[in-house]
């Protein structure tokens, strides 16, 4: 349900910081991030590039927590819990929106900053996490990339994993040039709150590819193809 054009990505993930989300890890797959705190670091002159790099993941990291908890939820009412899904979802990616989130209020990135959004998904900065709409996004290939994922996601439990580490992957290589961007443009506090975010990621793709090792796919995510095969990727 698309409203009227363009959206402030403040309003897009401003309610989903209410969503539950606290607790340590487990042994079900849990990851859970410590938080960031953007009032560590001083304020950066943000290019137009940059402002759209946080547009962009605001959006992405808010498909994260969309595609987690909705195939979470499809495939625990057919019988099926996969924990992996519930625990990143409201354990990290909760603060990882809220990180966004957090350098979005402090540039006060309005509406007229932004030039990669081009609908509006919600019409209230006032809007309750509960009536946000799931599943719908201001940037079109963030869009997509949902309605993909989650097609592939419902079809079985071994796909549902399969599909984190798509997502994680996808989030690792946007964040790897987008730290560069912040990097050139000397903006620390950026670097840094993406960096925190890339270092959630690995920890996610981790615990997905143990999750389809745990159903008997011996390669995990690297099952998915050289594209999604990063034995390289930090460990804890």
């Amino acid at each position: 349900m698309l409203m009227p054009k363009k959206s402030l990505v403040v309003i897009s993930i401003v309610s989903v910081i209410s969503l539950a989300g606290c607790g340590g890890g487990s042994s079900n797959g849990g990851s859970s991030d410590a938080g960031f705190n953007v009032s560590d670091y001083q304020k950066s002159e943000l290019t137009q590039e940059l402002k759209n790099s946080l547009a962009y993941m605001g959006n992405e990291e808010r498909l994260a927590y969309d595609v987690y908890m909705n195939l979470y939820n499809y495939h625990k009412q057919n019988g099926i819990e996969i924990k992996q899904l519930y625990n990143i979802a409201t354990r990290s990616e909760t603060r990882h929106i809220q990180t966004v989130q957090d350098l979005v209020k402090r540039y006060n990135i309005s509406l007229n900053d932004l030039t990669i959004v081009d609908a509006n998904v919600v019409n209230s900065n006032n809007m309750s996490a509960n009536n946000m709409p799931s599943g719908v996004y201001d940037v079109p290939k963030i869009q997509e990339l949902y309605d993909y994922l989650y097609d592939k996601g419902i079809n079985s439990q071994k796909d549902a994993l399969k599909v984190g580490c798509m997502v994680e992957v996808t989030d690792i290589n946007d964040l790897n040039e987008y730290i560069k961007e912040a990097e050139e443009s000397n903006a620390k506090d950026v670097k840094a709150a993406f960096e925190f975010l890339r270092k959630g990621s690995y920890n996610h793709y981790w615990a997905f590819d143990n999750g389809l090792k745990n159903i008997g796919v011996s390669d995990g995510c690297c099952s998915l193809g050289d594209k999604y095969c990063h034995p390289e990727y930090p460990k804890k």
